[in-house]
């Protein structure tokens, strides 16, 4: 298992650069640079910029070099944990990005915990009371966590607390909060302004991964495996739990690496919505401006994260079934 593990590692790192590849040549396919945005942003103000100030910008930020250059200009500062310098900000990337990242992984991990939390006891009920009036409004209300958008549900949850429940409905913070020191006080002001974000983000996932839960243990329940168990005597909670349950997660567990970089990704309107310090919105302004170092490393983080939560479904499906677990140790 620890030469899976570090083999799993070390392919990390060449589909690390082709990402970053990949990253590079996508943000750079638009016509221009941050500096022909700047210079149209400024003339639709009235002013104006000479072209010696825009030449040396230019130059001072590598733009007038060959993208080759570029490209290994940027990634050079990666394995020391320098991720380039925004244009825009006039700021490191990670001076900027790693507040934001801290509180994008927190509400991406409880938005995860609450979809896992929510979505297999209801999965695995809904597949062992099939066709019931329970199966049947656990699906209705699936199909509809899938269908409403989670950004029309932050402006529904903006409106009602605003309006009906007179209570502050943006940020992580009450009024005079943010900037103040780490206290109880401020930890407990921050539990009370997360749960709507993470419910919010959770809502389309759990609905994805009831679905799942619900086909993946109707296919097991089905094998031959469970009616000689069940003939040989075997109690209706430990069968459940023991064999059907534990395969039907596989699925579940499997899902995580596409899912965790989806709710940070996808979730950039909603913090737009509820005035969020996640990267989502700081990425969108990125990329509209044609940031390149700022749009690309964050890009990066996200695809990191993704690559990482590949890694960990894949050690957790070693330690959940043993199937995987032998096939793993005999290569």
């Amino acid at each position: 298992m620890l030469a899976y593990i570090l083999r799993r590692l070390l392919g990390m790192i060449p589909t690390l650069f082709i990402i970053s590849v990949i990253t590079f040549i996508i943000i750079q396919l638009p016509p221009g640079d941050f500096m022909t945005s700047l210079q149209a942003e400024v003339a639709a103000t009235g002013g104006g910029q000479d072209a010696q100030t825009l030449e040396a910008l230019r130059q001072r930020y590598g733009l007038d070099q060959p993208l080759y250059i570029q490209y290994f200009r940027w990634i050079a500062g990666f394995p020391r944990g320098d991720f380039g310098y925004s244009m825009e900000w006039n700021a490191p990337v990670w001076d900027l990005v790693a507040g934001r990242l801290a509180f994008t992984i927190l509400l991406g991990g409880l938005a995860l915990i609450l979809m896992w939390v929510v979505a297999i006891p209801i999965g695995v009920y809904s597949a062992t009371h099939q066709y019931t009036p329970a199966d049947h409004t656990f699906t209705f209300l699936g199909f509809v966590g899938l269908s409403v958008p989670d950004f029309l549900l932050a402006l529904i949850y903006m409106v009602v607390a605003t309006l009906a429940l007179d209570m502050s409905a943006s940020g992580l913070y009450s009024s005079g909060m943010q900037d103040a020191p780490w206290t109880a006080a401020k930890i407990l002001d921050l539990l009370k302004h997360l749960w709507a974000p993470v419910l919010i983000l959770g809502l389309a996932g759990t609905a994805e991964l009831i679905r799942i839960m619900r086909g993946s243990m109707l296919d097991v329940l089905g094998q031959q495996f469970i009616t000689t168990a069940r003939a040989k005597g075997v109690g209706p909670t430990k069968l459940l739990l023991k064999y059907p349950v534990r395969l039907a997660l596989n699925p579940v567990i499997s899902t995580i690496g596409g899912i965790f970089p989806q709710l940070v990704s996808g979730g950039a309107i909603v913090a737009m919505v509820l005035s969020l310090p996640t990267v989502g919105p700081l990425l969108l302004n990125a990329i509209m401006r044609e940031d390149m170092y700022l749009a690309g490393s964050m890009l990066m983080v996200l695809s990191l994260l993704g690559v990482l939560g590949v890694l960990v479904s894949d050690l957790l499906l070693l330690v959940l079934d043993p199937r995987i677990r032998m096939g793993a140790g005999s290569r």
